[in-house]
């Protein structure tokens, strides 16, 4: 039977969508708060989560990412007395089913919920699709796996790719396994790194030329569209693709035909595109430097995929794997993991996200040489303060006063003991906390930052800071 969550500060609201829940057929489950909310569909698998924007401790809208990173993946549907197209528009992105504004009728509020029951029904009732070839692709976190189910998706279609994500996400390796997995698989997957290619000779690397058609073409070239025939062109940084050049691709990509410099006769090329970029397309667009017909063609699929510090379950698998690369490129016997080395990885904030990773792998393995295990002291010494200080808890400095402290008396403690005794009340409460918190999210990290609201880097200083060490089940 499915479960339906409704989370609304309106006690008589909430009691009215329970009823209806009731009626059509599943479990319906009320909260007042964002924190309880949260709390319960940790809990209690949810399929639907009917959501409020203004609670009591928080905008609902900036938490429909966390309700959909939970286990089951509940679709949610705004339900709100403050609608707004702005809101509406941050809800779809965030991954809302549907923006609804108060007073919604029930027939409506049916509706939406029939529909997203209908969708997970078919979603389950399909086949499981067929293993893809991910051998490049590390970790099994929710993010990537959604991202996986979107290649799965395209990799039977002919429409173009767009692979979004910042610098060193693995864009390349996803349009790799994109290629791998489709039917071209046999053909040329050819990289066009738009980014190194000079403006000057972009024409010329794509197009192809014959002999004679400008000054130092001794002989004729293929241009890489032609190569990519039956296969796969991948346009690395697309972003940095010339203004003037993009509609003369626009045609090539529409007609699949092209003219090679200094050629009379068009050729043919029968190829799949996908492009990557880290820079904001949209907002080129709006700046005159990218086509906006073009972007329609690019974005046929969209995959954005997600940073290294929105996947840190991910770093333990990503770190054996290329350690494990590592070891057997320099011919050295496999390294260990201290527990804190992983502690001290999660608590960084991966700017240069998988690359960087594996920079900074590469460099404890260097350090570490023949030693079996790899320890926080093998890091780069940037990482290791950066877990030093998030562990840390800012204090205040006490200027000491012009004159004489006052006597204290019963009702007037010296402001040192007072300090003393607050820090440890806090300390004590903090440690019952946290306790608490993993003993109810079952040690799970991930839900455990989602319930409390802490950074992962936050919640590993504090584990460190009382020693509490790292649930076997995480």
């Amino acid at each position: 039977m499915p479960n339906i969550l409704v989370i609304d500060d309106d006690t008589l609201m909430c009691n009215v969508f329970a009823q209806m829940i009731a009626q059509l057929g599943p479990e319906a489950y009320t909260a007042h708060t964002l924190r309880d909310g949260l709390a319960l569909a940790i809990q209690t698998p949810m399929d639907i989560i009917l959501l409020d924007v203004g609670l009591p401790d928080g905008n609902g809208l900036e938490e429909i990412p966390k309700f959909r990173k939970l286990t089951t993946q509940p679709d949610v549907i705004i339900i709100t007395g403050q609608g707004d197209p702005n809101g509406a528009e941050l809800a779809i992105k965030s991954g809302a089913w549907d923006y609804l504004q108060k007073p919604a009728s029930l027939k409506a509020v049916t509706l939406a919920i029939n529909r997203v029951l209908q969708y997970r029904e078919e979603k389950l009732a399909k086949p499981h699709p067929i293993s893809l070839k991910r051998d490049a692709i590390i970790g099994d976190s929710p993010e990537i796996a959604a991202c996986l189910e979107q290649v799965a998706q395209c990799v039977h279609s002919e429409a173009p790719v767009l692979i979004t994500g910042e610098t060193g996400t693995g864009k390349e390796l996803f349009a790799d396994a994109i290629h791998q997995n489709s039917p071209r698989n046999d053909k040329n997957f050819v990289v066009v790194d738009c980014a190194a290619l000079p403006n000057s000779l972009v024409e010329s690397v794509l197009f192809g030329h014959e002999q004679g058609a400008f000054t130092g073409a001794d002989r004729a070239r293929t241009g890489l569209i032609e190569q990519a025939h039956k296969g796969t062109l991948f346009l690395d940084e697309v972003g940095e693709l010339p203004l003037e050049m993009q509609g003369a691709f626009l045609r090539a990509l529409q007609e699949r035909k092209f003219r090679p410099i200094g050629s009379a006769q068009e050729k043919t090329s029968d190829f799949r595109l996908v492009a990557a970029t880290n820079r904001n397309l949209e907002k080129m667009v709006a700046n005159g430097q990218f086509r906006e017909d073009l972007l329609f063609r690019l974005k046929a699929f969209n995959i954005e995929l997600p940073p290294l510090r929105d996947r840190l379950c991910d770093l333990i698998p990503l770190s054996m794997h290329y350690v494990s690369v590592l070891c057997e490129r320099q011919n050295i016997d496999i390294k260990g993991f201290s527990t804190d080395f992983f502690i001290t990885l999660s608590a960084y904030e991966w700017k240069g996200n998988v690359r960087e990773l594996l920079q900074v792998l590469a460099q404890a393995v260097a350090t570490a040489h023949h030693e079996t295990t790899l320890f926080p002291l093998h890091l780069p010494m940037n990482i290791r303060v950066h877990k030093a200080r998030s562990s840390i808890e800012p204090q205040h400095s006490t200027v000491p006063p012009a004159q004489p402290a006052a006597a204290p008396t019963s009702d007037n403690q010296p402001e040192e003991m007072l300090q003393q005794s607050f820090r440890e009340y806090r300390e004590q409460a903090e440690l019952r906390y946290l306790r608490d918190l993993l003993k109810q999210c079952r040690g799970n990290i991930k839900n455990a930052c989602e319930f409390s609201g802490l950074s992962r880097s936050r919640l590993y200083g504090l584990m460190t800071k009382y020693d509490i060490s790292r649930p076997d089940n995480v």
